[in-house]
């Protein structure tokens, strides 16, 4: 599939050589990678490369937060019982273990729910609020879900339960009637970020009910190491707050005592959390919380999360890495049909820019991982559902360029209920209005493309040229630069530069037990290391589609061209640089 190559705008080039110079006559492509994220003066590098809580908004500044943190704090005062109530993701469950253990910490009665995924579904349900009426809470704390949920608000004030709904998801265009409502994205909210997790609200709740009962707001810090997990697995774009929160809770779970859930979840899944990164959260830590309520039930990850006792919290982590190794055997089966599934849809007929497929014997808890296979492999906005209770229900993900929330929304008529952002959503229908579905979706997104074909062909942002003479070793000043860029995700990716006129310093070849992995050193031709050993290149999955292209260019001498990030790759106990291959073509003479 090939690719588009895309250069990431800037506003003004002046900016990249002022930054230059401010910093030092920093390396260009540096400069120019920090001006396509925003930081254009000196003022704006230091916060970025230095993220620093004194640079967190005031929680008051959200809407609603000054009646949530009233309310909340009296409940902690007067001995009240709180029911926590959190989604079973990894960002619900981060969230329902820090507030839980928040109100714990406080002397409060708390106790917490998490809806079973196929028992009750998504966000919030009656049979929650049944359960906090019978426990006898007069409060419930709907973390990370409820924003949508007006039957159950309404449902929760006839039960003379008052409801804090902390959400980040999309609102509608009228609020539930809860008590406070908490989500920075309504569009009343002047709150100035509008990007937290679920977990981060939360968090924001509790800094500002830690000032109303007149403690310190920095005793919230303790709960950093969940809102930075939650932060990377969730997928929230990581600028701003986001950087600020992600940043200082892996500098927790780095250099502070880890809570003895995540240190035993990280040993079992044979983690080193001093050297943990964005990746190890979202392929390491991230999974194994998951597989909680994608096969089960989701409160094993919380209680795995609030432990204290080291033999209980052992035994949790060790169910949840087999049950994530259940989740991975199903998985594989499930993207294996549905893949090709999508290939006889897609074929079908040749309007269709969407695929959306259904079996009732798919497993709910693994749809969404499957549509977002689905997507990288089929480059199409998916929907993969599956029959719950004799209800159609399902993940949507999307492609750049699509909001999927956005589409699925024209079909509103046809759903039970719906919800999301811009790239993942939920959604559930009766099944006699799948046909209809598919045809509406798909001309939703048939719609969103008219114009604007080549979204149909996945992009490759490019932030700057890069002349492979500049990167040098570990120990030069562009990795000692480039490294501090992290952490990355969403809206703060790993700079990919382009080479140009490159040569091969040795014959490429396959690697990997399937041979799909390419291995080879590439080298600046004419350069002032033209005839050095070059940088060591891998390209995961890349060489049926790349193997030739090198071949011909080793034989004939062509030139080629290449986008690729730079990373530390550690073998036999030595670390050296290495590119990471995005993608490649010959140069033409």
């Amino acid at each position: 599939m090939k690719h588009r190559w895309i250069p990431r705008e800037i506003d003004d080039d002046a900016d990249v050589e002022q930054l230059r110079r401010d910093l030092n006559d920093l390396p260009e492509a540096l400069a120019r990678s920090l001006a396509c994220r925003g930081v254009t003066s000196l003022e704006a590098a230091e916060r970025y490369f230095r993220p620093s809580k004194d640079d967190l908004h005031n929680p008051l500044l959200m809407q609603d937060m000054a009646t949530a943190a009233e309310r909340l704090g009296r409940a902690i005062e007067q001995g009240e019982r709180v029911l926590v109530y959190g989604d079973y993701d990894v960002d619900g469950t981060t969230a329902t273990a820090l507030m839980t253990h928040f109100l714990r910490e406080q002397g409060a009665d708390a106790r917490y729910f998490v809806p079973d995924r196929i028992e009750h579904g998504y966000g919030l349900c009656e049979a929650g609020i049944d359960h906090a009426a019978a426990e006898g809470a007069s409060l419930i704390v709907a973390l990370d879900c409820g924003v949508t949920a007006h039957k159950q608000a309404a449902y929760a004030r006839e039960q003379g339960l008052d409801l804090i709904i902390c959400d980040h998801h999309t609102p509608p265009d009228e609020l539930p009637d809860a008590l406070a409502v908490l989500d920075p994205k309504r569009p009343d909210d002047p709150y100035p970020f509008g990007e937290l997790s679920g977990c981060g609200v939360g968090f924001k709740l509790v800094q500002a009910t830690l000032n109303s009962l007149g403690l310190p707001p920095e005793r919230a810090e303790a709960y950093l190491d969940l809102v930075a997990i939650a932060t990377a697995a969730d997928i929230v774009p990581l600028h701003g707050e986001n950087r600020i929160l992600l940043s200082t809770g892996l500098d927790r779970l780095r250099r502070k005592k880890p809570r003895t859930g995540v240190r035993t979840l990280a040993e079992t899944a044979g983690l080193d959390l001093p050297d943990v990164n964005v990746g190890r959260l979202v392929f390491g830590i991230a999974p194994r919380i998951n597989a909680a309520g994608r096969l089960g039930s989701a409160e094993r990850a919380v209680a795995l999360l609030l432990a204290e006792d080291e033999g209980r919290a052992r035994e949790w982590a060790e169910e949840l890495e087999q049950t994530n190794r259940e989740r991975q055997s199903i998985d594989r089966d499930t993207e294996r049909e549905a893949a090709e599934r999508a290939r006889r849809y897609l074929t079908a007929r040749d309007d269709r820019r969407s695929v959306v497929l259904h079996d009732e014997n798919w497993h709910p808890g693994v749809v969404g991982i499957v549509a977002s296979s689905l997507v990288d492999e089929f480059h199409r906005p998916t929907i993969l559902l599956t029959t719950v209770n004799g209800t159609v229900k399902g993940s949507a993900r999307s492609i750049t360029g699509i909001n999927i929330y956005d589409a699925i929304s024209t079909c509103e008529d046809l759903l039970t209920e719906f919800g999301g952002h811009d790239h993942a959503a939920g959604l559930s229908l009766p099944e006699e209005n799948l046909p209809a579905f598919k045809e509406c979706f798909n001309e939703a997104v048939n719609e969103a493309l008219d114009g604007r074909m080549e979204l149909m062909r996945p992009a490759v942002k490019v932030d700057a040229p890069l002349n492979l003479d500049e990167v040098g070793g570990m120990e030069d000043r562009f990795w000692a630069v480039l490294r501090q860029f992290a952490p990355f995700g969403p809206a703060n990716h790993k700079p990919v530069f382009v080479g140009r006129g490159l040569e091969l310093a040795d014959r490429p070849r396959t690697v990997g037990s399937d041979d799909k992995h390419l291995k080879f050193r590439v080298r600046q031709r004419n350069g002032r290391t033209a005839n050095g050993k070059g940088l060591d290149v891998i390209g995961f999955g890349k060489a049926e589609e790349h193997l030739s292209k090198l071949q011909e260019s080793h034989r004939d001498g062509t030139p080629f061209e290449m986008l690729f990030s730079i990373e530390e790759n550690t073998y036999r106990g030595r670390t050296n640089l290495q590119l990471k291959l995005r993608d490649l073509r010959l140069q033409e003479a």
